[in-house]
């Protein structure tokens, strides 16, 4: 795959718009671009690599080159963090015209399920999220089994403080555990209205300490907790869970609390790919979901046969029925094979067990090597090794992804590297890429998966089934069952997993397409401005908007006698300094609604053009593109927010029989329309108030993008940075606290005082300057 990849690279990069090649981890991004380095050069292209934490100007250059390397990750980051950048000295990537997928599976479907979030500034007090880990704690929990009869409460007769349901990642606390909480804070009401954030921290806590467990869902390294991704094993640097579950793991693990972070930007994997003009994929096992790649991505499955026909023996489960006589199978079948010098891979679904593993085998003195979460950065050296005679090789499943398992001598006759599975994994393509070390090129091999009625996947799906025919054939602990039967009855309750992970991928997917039509117009904007972009003109139409709007809400009824008219005019001075008076208005302009927005518009237009023809066109131009860049960051990070929350409570109304997703669609429009609203109207208030301070600018260097852990600050007081000079000797422009409005205006000319001349105020002005009178010497 990592060769052919080449062809299609080279022809789509012959435009010169970049294209990109995309990987599951850096390690492969380092060496597929190095392996294809001299293929590329030869035809006259650039290669790059980007890596994590890599420093941005390295970074840059990477995407400069003709093909690009990298995760989906980071390619995903890179253009959030583009539509966050102040200048376009910030940006780096090019376009998105042509990308390939490498093992497509994983990063289009196994990590679609999460979207990525940059986010930065903490909310909510750490001691809060240790208060109910300590409340947690002595709460006693128990499995929900749902097989209470209608209108009974299971939670309050289980006789535990709270439910824990496995399968759908979910609790349920009895009264019990409401009364502690009330107790412990000194609260009347847990579920008071204005007690809702305490509501979320007790669930957060009883997931924490129920739901996630430690070497399984996450690791604690430097004093941290970090997320073991359960498809590849690998602990996914830098990502976090949301809504205060990290925290609440952090609590419980009584390590420093990070406080929860405000979302600055995210987008789903999903609707970044499909920004791609032309989009491919590679992998080895993609048959199975067919079906998705062509309903999400519109990506129809082409299937290559081997080069030579697979030999590899692909055995039948063996069933046991304690956990306890599965790993002693496993380990009396390693130490036969081990003696007799045949390689053997032993592949678990958990940290925690390819530690428990490890213990057993030294304990029976088999030399080995454990290659889990903890361990990436050896792990390329040890998988590549794993083929040579003798040796014992213990992988979370991530070993299955992009390394070539080469045999070393005499093991071909051995029967070649024999994959020993502890555990079925949820999806059966993960399964399948660990059978597929085995037997490559055409070289012997064989496979064998050991069960128990204890595995996770086992008892949510099919357990009842599998320990009633264990029961019935009255089988000792330790002899296993060896039955198609039993194999397909596993493979059916994967089937049903898979099913259900489409089902919640396709959903987070619908939800998130309200966001990503709302996300282009706004990274449209950010573009725009970015580009330096003249946009006077939107300014403009911009104060007639929001002029019109005050006017309409002053003037409500039909009838002028009950317009607000004095609240108009203190708005209209709080907007942009306006001296029109109500008398004036009653006098001289016709109390009609219409005439009414053509006067403030055109008063309002004129105050600016002074402001424009003090700074000078260019400066104030810039201060335009500035002023907009900060207002739609900060507004746009509020929007977010808001969504957020709109979104978590969205499924109640399917009590009322309506459609949560119709009515996430229209509230959220809803919201948009308003967000536009005032973004436009902050703008105009801020370029009417601000006050420019004209320095000498200091050496501008290209802005840096933050980098890092995902909490990626945005500090809007860099955005100051891109008002560059402006015309001779003009500077950087900081926009300062709201300056009162002079009340003498210059004149022109010389100034002669003729108070017997009776001028009405929009008439042209008796000195000769052009002016209106009430801008001139009527000011």
């Amino acid at each position: 795959k990592t060769f052919v990849a080449c062809t299609a690279l080279y022809l789509n990069a012959l435009p010169g718009t970049g294209v990109h090649l995309v990987t599951v981890n850096d390690y492969l991004a380092k060496r597929d671009a190095e392996w294809n380095q001299p293929v590329f050069e030869r035809l006259g292209m650039t290669v790059g690599f980007i890596q994590n934490m890599m420093p941005f100007a390295q970074r840059q250059g990477a995407y400069g080159a003709d093909i690009t390397y990298g995760t989906n990750s980071e390619f995903g980051f890179d253009y959030l963090r583009d539509n966050m950048a102040v200048s376009k000295d910030g940006l780096v990537q090019r376009s998105h015209a042509f990308a390939i997928v490498d093992e497509v599976d994983s990063i289009l479907i196994d990590e679609a399920r999460t979207p990525l979030i940059i986010s930065g500034e903490p909310e909510t007090a750490a001691t809060t999220y240790y208060d109910f880990a300590r409340i947690a704690k002595g709460l006693s929990g128990a499995p929900a089994t749902r097989k209470t009869e209608k209108g009974e409460d299971e939670t309050e007769l289980s006789g535990a403080d709270f439910l824990y349901d496995e399968k759908h990642k979910t609790i349920s606390p009895a009264q019990t555990a409401i009364d502690a909480v009330e107790r412990t804070l000194g609260i009347e009401n847990l579920y008071d209205p204005r007690n809702v954030q305490l509501v979320n921290h007790l669930t957060q806590a009883l997931k924490a300490q129920s739901l996630y467990q430690r070497d399984v869902d996450y690791v604690i390294q430097d004093g941290e907790v970090k997320i073991v991704d359960e498809y590849t094993g690998r602990i996914m640097e830098g990502r976090r869970w949301s809504e205060g579950l990290h925290q609440a793991i952090e609590a419980k693990e009584g390590v420093r609390i990070q406080e929860e972070n405000v979302t600055l930007a995210t987008i789903t994997l999903q609707n970044y790919f499909r920004l791609y003009e032309k989009l491919a994929g590679m992998t080895g096992t993609a048959k199975t979901e067919e079906k998705e790649f062509v309903e999400i991505y519109d990506l129809h499955v082409v299937e290559i046969p081997t080069n030579v026909p697979v030999t590899r023996l692909d055995e039948n489960d063996f069933i046991f029925k304690t956990k306890e006589a599965k790993f002693a199978a496993v380990i009396d079948d390693i130490a036969e094979r081990h003696e007799k010098g045949q390689p053997v891979l032993v592949g678990t679904i958990a940290v925690e067990a390819s530690e428990y593993l490890s213990e057993l085998m030294t304990r029976r003195g088999i030399p080995h090597n454990v290659l889990n979460a903890k361990e990436h950065e050896r792990e390329s050296e040890i998988i590549k090794d794993a083929g040579q005679p003798g040796l014992v090789t213990i992988a979370t499943n991530m070993a299955g992804r992009g390394v070539d398992i080469k045999l070393g001598e005499g093991v071909v006759d051995l029967g070649g590297l024999y994959v020993l599975a502890t555990e079925r994994h949820e999806s059966r393509r993960i399964d399948n890429q660990l059978r597929g070390r085995s037997g490559r090129q055409g070289d012997p091999g064989e496979t064998r998966f050991y069960l128990s009625a204890q595995d996770d996947l086992v008892r949510l799906f099919a357990g009842d089934r599998i320990h009633g025919i264990m029961e019935r054939f009255k089988l000792p602990d330790d002899q296993p069952m060896e039955a198609g039967i039993l194999s397909r009855q596993i493979e059916g309750a994967q089937k049903k997993v898979e099913e259900q992970n489409f089902v919640s991928r396709k959903n987070v997917l619908k939800y998130d397409d309200v966001m990503n039509t709302q996300r282009s117009v706004i990274y449209e904007q950010r573009r725009r401005v970015l580009d330096g972009e003249d946009l006077s003109d939107d300014v403009k139409a911009w104060i007639h908007e929001v002029v019109a709007g005050n006017v309409a809400n002053h003037t409500e009824t039909d009838f002028a006698e009950e317009w607000d008219l004095p609240g108009l005019v203190v708005q209209m001075q709080g907007l942009y300094g306006s001296d029109i008076t109500v008398e004036e208005l009653q006098e001289e302009v016709e109390l009609d609604r219409e005439a009414l927005i053509e006067e403030f518009v055109e008063d309002a237009l004129e105050t600016y053009a002074e402001k424009e023809e003090e700074l000078g066109i260019e400066l104030m131009r810039e201060v335009e593109r500035y002023v907009i860049l900060q207002v739609v960051d900060s507004r746009w990070r509020e929007h977010l927010d808001s969504m957020d929350y709109l979104r978590d409570g969205i499924h109640l109304r399917a009590m009322a029989q309506k459609d949560p997703l119709v009515e996430y669609r229209g509230e959220g429009h809803k919201m948009f329309e308003e967000l536009s609203v005032v973004i436009r109207e902050e703008v105009v208030v801020t370029l009417f108030h601000a006050q420019i301070e004209v320095q000498q600018p200091p050496d501008l260097q290209p802005q840096e993008q933050p980098q890092g852990a995902l909490a990626y600050q945005h500090e809007t007081a860099a955005g100051a940075d891109v008002i560059a000079a402006a015309g001779a000797g003009a500077g950087v422009a900081t926009a300062l606290a709201p300056a009162p409005r002079s009340n003498g205006a210059q004149t022109q000319g010389t100034v002669v005082n003729d108070e017997t001349k009776q001028v009405g105020r929009n008439d042209p002005c008796w000195c000769g300057s052009g002016k209106k009178f009430k801008r001139c010497h009527g000011a």
